[in-house]
Protein backbone atom coordinates (compact mmCIF):
# COMPACT_ATOMS: atom_id res chain seq x y z
CA UNK A 1 0.00 0.00 0.00
CA UNK A 2 1.17 3.06 -1.24
CA UNK A 3 1.59 5.98 1.68
CA UNK A 4 -0.75 8.88 1.18
CA UNK A 5 1.11 12.39 0.24
CA UNK A 6 -0.69 14.12 3.76
CA UNK A 7 1.17 11.25 5.81
CA UNK A 8 4.68 12.81 4.07
CA UNK A 9 3.36 16.06 4.36
CA UNK A 10 1.83 15.74 8.38
CA UNK A 11 4.97 14.66 9.27
CA UNK A 12 7.63 16.82 8.09
CA UNK A 13 5.32 19.58 9.35
CA UNK A 14 5.37 18.03 12.46
CA UNK A 15 9.12 18.30 12.73
CA UNK A 16 9.45 21.38 11.65
CA UNK A 17 7.05 22.54 14.37
CA UNK A 18 8.84 20.37 17.33
CA UNK A 19 12.54 21.88 16.20
CA UNK A 20 11.15 25.44 15.66
CA UNK A 21 10.02 25.35 19.34
CA UNK A 22 13.15 23.54 20.19
CA UNK A 23 15.43 26.46 18.32
CA UNK A 24 13.53 29.60 19.83
CA UNK A 25 12.24 28.01 22.90
CA UNK A 26 14.18 25.77 24.93
CA UNK A 27 17.59 26.57 22.93
CA UNK A 28 17.23 30.84 23.74
CA UNK A 29 19.52 30.36 26.48
CA UNK A 30 23.12 28.16 25.95
CA UNK A 31 23.14 25.98 28.70
CA UNK A 32 24.54 22.71 29.35
CA UNK A 33 21.80 20.05 30.12
CA UNK A 34 21.57 18.56 33.19
CA UNK A 35 21.02 14.88 33.49
CA UNK A 36 17.26 14.68 34.54
CA UNK A 37 16.78 16.94 31.69
CA UNK A 38 18.48 14.87 29.39
CA UNK A 39 16.67 11.68 30.50
CA UNK A 40 13.54 13.69 30.71
CA UNK A 41 13.92 14.53 26.90
CA UNK A 42 15.48 11.52 25.77
CA UNK A 43 12.20 9.80 27.60
CA UNK A 44 10.25 12.49 25.36
CA UNK A 45 11.43 11.50 22.08
CA UNK A 46 10.81 7.73 22.71
CA UNK A 47 7.01 8.33 23.83
CA UNK A 48 6.63 9.99 20.46
CA UNK A 49 8.08 7.75 18.04
CA UNK A 50 6.27 5.00 19.65
CA UNK A 51 3.16 6.97 19.63
CA UNK A 52 4.20 7.95 16.00
CA UNK A 53 4.45 3.88 15.56
CA UNK A 54 1.07 3.43 17.43
CA UNK A 55 -0.57 5.69 14.35
CA UNK A 56 1.59 3.62 11.49
CA UNK A 57 -0.30 0.69 13.38
CA UNK A 58 -3.31 1.79 12.94
CA UNK A 59 -3.63 3.20 9.89
CA UNK A 60 -1.37 0.96 8.02
CA UNK A 61 -1.52 -2.47 9.81
CA UNK A 62 0.80 -4.34 12.16
CA UNK A 63 3.16 -5.48 9.23
CA UNK A 64 4.35 -1.97 8.85
CA UNK A 65 4.14 -1.17 12.37
CA UNK A 66 6.58 -3.79 13.00
CA UNK A 67 8.57 -2.58 10.25
CA UNK A 68 8.87 0.62 11.61
CA UNK A 69 9.45 -0.40 15.16
CA UNK A 70 12.25 -2.40 14.23
CA UNK A 71 13.91 -0.15 11.57
CA UNK A 72 13.73 2.54 14.91
CA UNK A 73 15.58 -0.02 17.58
CA UNK A 74 18.33 -0.89 14.71
CA UNK A 75 19.00 3.20 13.65
CA UNK A 76 18.83 4.44 17.63
CA UNK A 77 20.79 1.60 18.48
CA UNK A 78 23.53 2.48 15.75
CA UNK A 79 23.37 6.11 17.09
CA UNK A 80 25.31 4.82 19.98
CA UNK A 81 28.47 5.03 17.67
CA UNK A 82 27.32 8.65 16.74
CA UNK A 83 27.48 9.30 20.42
CA UNK A 84 31.07 8.10 20.86
CA UNK A 85 32.30 10.27 17.94
CA UNK A 86 30.44 13.64 19.44
CA UNK A 87 32.35 13.03 22.16
CA UNK A 88 35.53 12.85 20.53
CA UNK A 89 34.90 15.64 18.07
CA UNK A 90 34.03 18.20 21.24
CA UNK A 91 36.98 17.02 23.35
CA UNK A 92 39.14 17.26 20.50
CA UNK A 93 38.44 20.79 19.70
CA UNK A 94 37.38 21.89 23.45
CA UNK A 95 33.93 22.69 22.85
CA UNK A 96 32.47 24.15 26.15
CA UNK A 97 29.28 22.29 27.39
CA UNK A 98 26.92 24.63 26.80
CA UNK A 99 27.61 25.21 23.21
CA UNK A 100 27.46 21.33 22.18
CA UNK A 101 23.63 21.35 22.46
CA UNK A 102 23.52 23.89 19.80
CA UNK A 103 25.89 22.41 17.44
CA UNK A 104 24.08 19.17 17.50
CA UNK A 105 21.18 21.06 16.54
CA UNK A 106 22.35 22.03 13.14
CA UNK A 107 24.09 19.27 12.62
CA UNK A 108 21.18 16.92 13.16
CA UNK A 109 19.01 19.35 10.97
CA UNK A 110 21.22 19.08 8.36
CA UNK A 111 21.31 15.38 8.62
CA UNK A 112 17.55 15.06 8.11
CA UNK A 113 18.08 16.55 4.62
CA UNK A 114 21.37 14.68 3.44
CA UNK A 115 20.19 11.54 5.08
CA UNK A 116 16.64 12.25 2.82
CA UNK A 117 18.71 12.34 -0.16
CA UNK A 118 20.39 9.35 0.65
CA UNK A 119 16.93 6.73 1.53
CA UNK A 120 15.71 8.05 -1.73
CA UNK A 121 18.69 7.02 -3.67
CA UNK A 122 18.71 3.79 -2.05
CA UNK A 123 15.17 2.91 -1.76
CA UNK A 124 15.00 4.17 -5.53
CA UNK A 125 17.97 1.94 -6.48
CA UNK A 126 16.68 -1.41 -4.66
CA UNK A 127 13.28 -0.84 -6.10
CA UNK A 128 15.01 -0.17 -9.76
CA UNK A 129 17.61 -3.00 -9.04
CA UNK A 130 17.22 -5.64 -7.07
CA UNK A 131 20.72 -6.97 -7.87
CA UNK A 132 21.35 -3.81 -5.40
CA UNK A 133 19.84 -5.49 -2.02
CA UNK A 134 22.72 -8.18 -2.44
CA UNK A 135 25.01 -5.60 -2.76
CA UNK A 136 24.25 -3.95 0.29
CA UNK A 137 23.95 -7.48 2.27
CA UNK A 138 27.44 -8.17 1.55
CA UNK A 139 28.69 -4.24 2.40
CA UNK A 140 26.66 -5.11 5.38
CA UNK A 141 28.42 -8.19 6.24
CA UNK A 142 31.69 -6.66 6.12
CA UNK A 143 30.82 -3.95 8.16
CA UNK A 144 29.87 -5.97 11.24
CA UNK A 145 32.62 -7.92 10.79
CA UNK A 146 35.22 -5.05 10.71
CA UNK A 147 33.64 -3.27 13.62
CA UNK A 148 33.94 -6.81 15.45
CA UNK A 149 37.82 -7.10 15.34
CA UNK A 150 38.87 -3.81 14.24
CA UNK A 151 39.67 -0.94 17.60
CA UNK A 152 38.04 2.37 17.45
CA UNK A 153 40.79 4.86 16.42
CA UNK A 154 40.70 7.61 18.84
CA UNK A 155 42.39 10.36 16.56
CA UNK A 156 42.58 13.92 16.84
CA UNK A 157 39.46 15.49 14.56
CA UNK A 158 41.44 18.81 14.94
CA UNK A 159 44.42 17.34 12.93
CA UNK A 160 42.15 15.61 10.31
CA UNK A 161 42.46 15.65 6.39
CA UNK A 162 39.04 17.23 6.52
CA UNK A 163 40.18 19.77 8.99
CA UNK A 164 42.88 21.08 6.96
CA UNK A 165 41.08 21.09 4.09
CA UNK A 166 38.46 23.21 5.33
CA UNK A 167 41.61 25.74 6.91
CA UNK A 168 42.53 25.85 3.55
CA UNK A 169 39.86 27.26 1.66
CA UNK A 170 38.05 29.29 4.59
CA UNK A 171 39.29 31.35 7.38
CA UNK A 172 38.76 30.13 10.83
CA UNK A 173 38.72 32.21 14.03
CA UNK A 174 41.68 31.05 17.00
CA UNK A 175 38.78 31.55 19.40
CA UNK A 176 35.08 31.25 20.31
CA UNK A 177 32.81 33.88 20.34
CA UNK A 178 30.18 32.23 22.08
CA UNK A 179 27.31 30.68 20.67
CA UNK A 180 28.34 32.30 17.35
CA UNK A 181 29.41 30.18 14.15
CA UNK A 182 30.88 32.78 12.03
CA UNK A 183 32.00 37.18 12.34
CA UNK A 184 33.35 39.42 11.01
CA UNK A 185 36.99 40.34 11.46
CA UNK A 186 38.04 43.33 9.32
CA UNK A 187 34.98 43.40 7.46
CA UNK A 188 35.05 39.54 6.22
CA UNK A 189 33.30 36.80 7.24
CA UNK A 190 35.39 34.43 9.96
CA UNK A 191 34.34 31.13 10.41
CA UNK A 192 34.47 29.88 14.50
CA UNK A 193 36.10 26.59 16.09
CA UNK A 194 32.09 26.09 16.69
CA UNK A 195 31.25 25.77 13.23
CA UNK A 196 34.26 23.86 12.75
CA UNK A 197 33.11 21.09 15.10
CA UNK A 198 29.40 21.52 12.96
CA UNK A 199 31.40 20.75 9.88
CA UNK A 200 32.84 17.53 11.59
CA UNK A 201 29.48 16.49 13.04
CA UNK A 202 27.70 16.37 9.65
CA UNK A 203 30.79 14.77 7.53
CA UNK A 204 30.84 12.15 10.22
CA UNK A 205 26.98 11.80 9.99
CA UNK A 206 27.30 11.30 6.31
CA UNK A 207 29.50 8.06 6.96
CA UNK A 208 27.34 6.61 9.74
CA UNK A 209 24.24 7.05 7.48
CA UNK A 210 26.12 4.59 5.21
CA UNK A 211 25.98 1.84 6.91
CA UNK A 212 22.80 2.73 8.79
CA UNK A 213 20.60 3.30 5.93
CA UNK A 214 21.41 -0.47 4.14
CA UNK A 215 20.47 -1.69 7.26
CA UNK A 216 17.07 -0.11 7.73
CA UNK A 217 17.06 -1.19 3.60
CA UNK A 218 17.50 -4.52 5.16
CA UNK A 219 14.22 -4.48 7.41
CA UNK A 220 12.09 -3.07 4.47
CA UNK A 221 12.13 -0.96 1.49
CA UNK A 222 9.18 0.95 1.91
CA UNK A 223 10.52 4.86 1.50
CA UNK A 224 8.10 6.65 4.03
CA UNK A 225 9.03 3.77 6.78
CA UNK A 226 12.44 4.61 6.01
CA UNK A 227 12.92 7.89 6.19
CA UNK A 228 10.36 7.89 9.29
CA UNK A 229 12.25 5.76 11.21
CA UNK A 230 15.54 7.58 10.98
CA UNK A 231 14.20 11.24 11.60
CA UNK A 232 12.67 9.49 14.80
CA UNK A 233 15.89 7.99 16.01
CA UNK A 234 18.18 11.40 14.47
CA UNK A 235 15.58 13.32 16.50
CA UNK A 236 16.39 11.63 20.03
CA UNK A 237 19.94 11.78 19.37
CA UNK A 238 20.92 15.24 20.73
CA UNK A 239 19.30 14.22 24.62
CA UNK A 240 20.78 10.38 24.38
CA UNK A 241 24.13 12.21 24.14
CA UNK A 242 23.60 13.91 27.07
CA UNK A 243 22.43 11.16 28.87
CA UNK A 244 25.02 8.65 28.15
CA UNK A 245 28.25 11.18 27.06
CA UNK A 246 29.75 10.04 30.38
CA UNK A 247 28.57 6.27 29.90
CA UNK A 248 29.48 5.34 27.04
CA UNK A 249 32.87 4.03 27.27
CA UNK A 250 31.43 1.51 29.71
CA UNK A 251 29.20 -0.20 27.48
CA UNK A 252 32.23 -2.40 26.34
CA UNK A 253 29.93 -5.12 25.35
CA UNK A 254 27.87 -2.51 22.84
CA UNK A 255 30.00 -2.41 20.18
CA UNK A 256 30.06 -6.25 19.27
CA UNK A 257 26.47 -6.40 19.59
CA UNK A 258 25.58 -3.74 16.70
CA UNK A 259 28.33 -5.87 14.94
CA UNK A 260 25.76 -8.96 15.12
CA UNK A 261 23.40 -6.83 14.38
CA UNK A 262 25.15 -5.42 11.37
CA UNK A 263 25.72 -8.92 10.19
CA UNK A 264 22.55 -10.21 11.18
CA UNK A 265 20.54 -7.73 8.73
CA UNK A 266 23.05 -8.21 6.02
CA UNK A 267 22.52 -12.38 6.13
CA UNK A 268 19.15 -11.50 5.85
CA UNK A 269 19.34 -9.25 2.31
CA UNK A 270 21.69 -11.55 0.80
CA UNK A 271 19.52 -14.69 1.26
CA UNK A 272 15.82 -13.06 0.87
CA UNK A 273 15.52 -14.80 -2.11
CA UNK A 274 16.25 -18.19 -0.09
CA UNK A 275 14.08 -17.65 2.89
CA UNK A 276 12.40 -14.81 4.53
CA UNK A 277 13.03 -14.06 8.32
CA UNK A 278 9.50 -12.53 9.22
CA UNK A 279 9.91 -8.94 10.87
CA UNK A 280 8.98 -9.81 14.19
CA UNK A 281 11.60 -12.48 14.88
CA UNK A 282 14.17 -9.63 13.52
CA UNK A 283 12.78 -7.37 16.09
CA UNK A 284 13.35 -9.70 18.68
CA UNK A 285 16.69 -10.74 17.62
CA UNK A 286 17.69 -7.33 17.92
CA UNK A 287 16.30 -6.27 21.14
CA UNK A 288 17.18 -9.54 22.83
CA UNK A 289 21.45 -8.80 21.04
CA UNK A 290 21.02 -5.46 22.50
CA UNK A 291 19.40 -6.56 26.05
CA UNK A 292 22.28 -9.00 26.51
CA UNK A 293 24.95 -6.73 25.29
CA UNK A 294 23.85 -3.58 28.08
CA UNK A 295 22.94 -6.32 30.77
CA UNK A 296 26.81 -8.30 30.56
CA UNK A 297 28.48 -4.17 30.37
CA UNK A 298 26.98 -3.78 33.35
CA UNK A 299 27.64 -6.78 35.72
CA UNK A 300 31.28 -5.77 33.67
CA UNK A 301 31.68 -2.76 35.02
CA UNK A 302 30.08 -3.55 38.53
CA UNK A 303 32.63 -6.53 38.72
CA UNK A 304 35.30 -4.40 37.72
CA UNK A 305 34.65 -1.85 40.14
CA UNK A 306 33.21 -3.94 42.93
CA UNK A 307 31.73 -1.99 46.01
CA UNK A 308 32.61 -3.75 49.51
CA UNK A 309 29.50 -4.65 51.87
CA UNK A 310 30.16 -2.91 54.56
CA UNK A 311 31.54 0.17 52.94
CA UNK A 312 29.38 2.48 54.10
CA UNK A 313 29.95 1.44 57.33
CA UNK A 314 33.42 1.28 57.18
CA UNK A 315 33.69 4.95 56.17
CA UNK A 316 31.35 6.13 58.90
CA UNK A 317 33.31 5.04 60.94
CA UNK A 318 36.24 6.81 59.48
CA UNK A 319 34.82 9.66 59.49
CA UNK A 320 34.00 9.53 63.19
CA UNK A 321 37.46 8.40 64.23
CA UNK A 322 38.54 11.32 62.07
CA UNK A 323 36.77 13.86 64.27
Amino acid sequence: MQTPLWFWIAFNACVLIVLTVDLFGFQRRAHAPTTREAATWTFIWIILSLGFNGFIWHWEGPAKGLEFLTGYLVEYSLSVDNIFVFVLVFSSFKVPTQYQHRVLFWGILSALVLRGAMIGLGVKSVQTFQWTLYCFGVFLLFAGAKMLWHKRTVGGFNEGWLVRLVRRFLPIADRYYGPKFFIRIDGRPVLTPLALALIIIEATDVLFAVDSIPAILGITTDPFIVYTSNVCAILGLRSLYFLLAGLIDRMVYLKPALAVILVFIGAKMFLAEVYHIPTVVSLGLIALVLSIAVGLSLLSNRSSNPMPLNARRTERYSTIKSR
